[in-house]
This record gives C-alpha cells, sequence and structure tokens, in this order.
C-alpha cells in the first residue's frame, strides 16, 4: 500500500519503484506541473517530471531551459530548508 507520499512509477525497462514525492511546483508561466521525486533508499538523487494532473501521467523533462528552471526550483527548495532548520534549532 502507498503512503500519501509516495508513486508508484514504471521504469523504461519495465520496472516498477516506489518513489517518495519531496514536493510539487507549478509553473504559470509554463502553464506546467512539476513533481520532484527519490528512492527511498537514495535521497540524494532526485529526479523531476511534469505531469499531467488530470491522469498523473509523468513527462520526462527534454527541453534544456525547462530542465534548468527545474534545477534552480529545487536549489531553493534545499536553501528554504536548510534556512528552516537553523531557524529551528
Amino acid at each position: 500500500m502507498l503512503l500519501d507520499d509516495e508513486m508508484l512509477i514504471s521504469m523504461d525497462n519495465g520496472e516498477e519503484k516506489v518513489m517518495k514525492i519531496l514536493f510539487t511546483y507549478e509553473s504559470e508561466a509554463r502553464k506546467k506541473q512539476y513533481v520532484f521525486l527519490y528512492e527511498k533508499d537514495d535521497e540524494e538523487n532526485v529526479m523531476v517530471f511534469s505531469y499531467n494532473e488530470n491522469d498523473l501521467t509523468l513527462h520526462e523533462i527534454e527541453d534544456e531551459e525547462e530542465y534548468k528552471e527545474a534545477e534552480e526550483v529545487l536549489n531553493a527548495f534545499y536553501v528554504e530548508n536548510k534556512i528552516q532548520s537553523i531557524k529551528e534549532k
């Protein structure tokens, strides 16, 4: 059974993996939604996909500029979480 922060995805080789959802993001400029995922055993290897909210179909990001934007969002997420953890100490 999947938890609320988990998603089952099918890999290109047919293997299915349970991925943890790190966070989601909506780009108003691109009119797209993104999900940032990682494997339970590998929190450092984050994957990002755009997705269709209606049917939850994941799409690989192939445009270099779009991928760079997603990387910037991920970096900002890490910075914000680092600042938050410092404030909580």
